[in-house]
């Protein structure tokens, strides 16, 4: 899995079954048409396209599970880009030059997923495209300015920090860690049966103190947003015919399709019965009919 510990390099690779564990560098994980799964010391994460993983230097695990190939492009950076790179972006000028050597401290980002901003994904798909048809120190140079996009993004993380209640700077970040913890493990197992309490006891936070953090940093509490993610895969499911209601409920978690049916309506405003036969119907009406065609073909 690992290349190098002292260059920074790329991993593309396809496939639907996958299984790693081990330990690499700070690295960014994107996928197409499936998801991943990680482990870290900070917690578990899906990503999934249209997301990114940030995963600091240390030990992970990854298991991909699907039904057709999954595409992975993950970049990783060599030891000291990303202190190298703050330094630019947050030192004077004169410093840079009086002492152009200087080694600051550590930084860490907060491990977690993120979504793929536009600026970032023109990056991926400019290195993407590079990686095998240009001279090294060209697509080298897309690793300096992947890293500067991914500090940027991660300092306006850190303003969001300052909203949670806490004196020190260092207890806001450590919660806004813990408080991610959760809503990543949300993310990533929403279908399952989730309590306060187990994702408390994961974030190590109170139960109250969880949900008052999480909806802080969130806009809605822990419970609001796994029904929302089991919501907006059932729109998903439910424009396959071949599963039923029960078939369903059971893959969003709920105990039975009732549990399901009334969740769905509450937040969509019809049953997933009529949004199913409504989805039906949108769809038909798209598709050309056999008599356009053929007047079609005629033109």
């Amino acid at each position: 899995m690992t290349q190098s510990d002292s260059s920074n390099y790329i991993l593309q690779a396809k496939s639907d079954k996958f299984h790693w564990e081990g330990a690499g560098q700070l690295s960014i994980k994107t996928f197409m048409n499936g998801r991943a799964f990680y482990k870290t010391n900070r917690g578990y994460f899906s990503v999934e396209e249209g997301r990114y993983l940030l995963v600091n230097e240390g030990p992970y695990t990854i298991t991909i599970e699907e039904d057709q190939p999954v595409e992975s492009f993950c970049v990783f950076f060599k030891p000291g880009l990303v202190v190298d790179v703050h330094r630019t972006l947050t030192d004077s000028t004169d410093n840079l030059v009086s002492d152009p050597y200087k080694q600051n401290g550590p930084v860490e980002f907060f491990e977690r997923t993120y979504a793929t901003t536009p600026s970032l994904s023109k990056l991926l798909q400019k290195t993407k495209a590079l990686h095998s048809h240009v001279e090294r120190t060209c697509y080298e140079e897309q690793y300096h300015f992947l890293m500067e996009n991914l500090l940027i993004s991660h300092f306006r993380h850190l303003k969001e920090t300052e909203s949670i209640l806490a004196v020190k700077r260092s207890t806001r970040e450590e919660i806004y860690r813990r408080v991610s913890i959760a809503h990543e493990y949300i993310r990533a197992y929403f279908h399952h049966s989730l309590s306060i309490e187990d994702l408390a006891k994961m974030a190590c936070l109170s139960p109250n103190h969880l949900i008052r953090t999480y909806s802080q940093l969130y806009g809605k509490t822990p419970h609001r947003h796994i029904s929302e993610f089991r919501i907006e895969k059932a729109k998903k499911l439910l424009k396959d015919p071949g599963l039923s209601m029960t078939d369903i409920a059971f893959e969003l978690g709920y105990q039975n399709p009732a549990s399901f049916t009334r969740m769905f309506t509450q937040f969509v405003g019809i049953p997933p019965t009529h949004f199913r036969k409504k989805v039906i119907l949108e769809k038909n009406e798209f598709r050309p009919s056999a008599t356009m065609m053929k007047k079609r073909k005629e033109k």
